[in-house]
């Protein structure tokens, strides 16, 4: 039904779009009408078949590593550090 209908505002939009001139300009109240007309439309369609984002597509042979994970180690401790004298510093004679 969703699919129907912007298929059919998408097509209405385009044919617009290119017969009437003054659909290709600003409206005062609405802006930049092919936005309205061919842009919003085409974004919801595309946003409800749930498309992947453009230049982003991947294989799923991509996606899975080929060989297995390595299993993480806990964190490193940081080494203590001596204390420096409380005298202060000595110097050689």
């Amino acid at each position: 039904m969703l699919d129907e209908v912007l298929r059919a505002v998408v097509a209405i939009g385009a044919v617009l779009l290119i017969l009437v001139p003054e659909a290709r300009g600003v409206h005062p109240q609405l802006g930049w009408l092919p936005l309205w007309l061919l842009g919003m439309p085409l974004i919801a369609w595309w946003a409800a078949h749930r498309f992947r984002l453009p230049g982003r597509a991947v294989d799923d042979a991509e996606r899975r590593p080929s060989r297995p994970l390595r299993r993480r180690l806990p964190q490193a401790r940081r080494r203590v550090r001596p204390r420096a004298p409380v005298g202060g510093l000595r110097t050689a004679a």
